[in-house]
């Protein structure tokens, strides 16, 4: 008799606490340093409700940014051209087109064979 391995999804098993992937912990985490500043910001000027507001805001968007995609909407012309890419992947290829100045270099390969 022979034995048959049955394929296993293993999608979601790198998730810590059910709704964090790595990714997404790692985005939350630098989110919620970036309110740290904010809520002591706050906490000298007296508020700390909202300095510790404005640090789960900001983890909350860093979990955002970790997880979601860009939804896949045909009315606008940036959803059409990167609908169902991850949010993350979207902002660093921005980041690096503004590096160079707006300017894309295309690559063409010239025809050696000339007959």
């Amino acid at each position: 008799m022979k034995t048959y391995e049955i394929p296993r999804n293993y999608k979601g098993e790198s998730r810590i606490l059910y709704i964090f992937s790595t990714k997404a912990l790692i985005y939350t985490i630098v989110g919620m340093g970036i309110g740290l500043i904010f809520y002591f910001i706050f906490k000298v000027l007296g508020m700390q409700f909202i300095g510790i507001l404005a640090d789960v805001v900001c983890g909350a968007i860093g979990f955002a940014i970790g997880t979601f995609k860009i939804p896949d909407n045909k009315k606008f012309e940036f959803s059409r051209k990167t609908g169902g890419e991850n949010i993350d992947d979207v902002a660093k290829r921005w980041i690096k087109f503004k590096k160079k100045k707006n300017r894309v270099y295309i690559w063409k390969e010239e025809d050696t064979n000339h007959e």
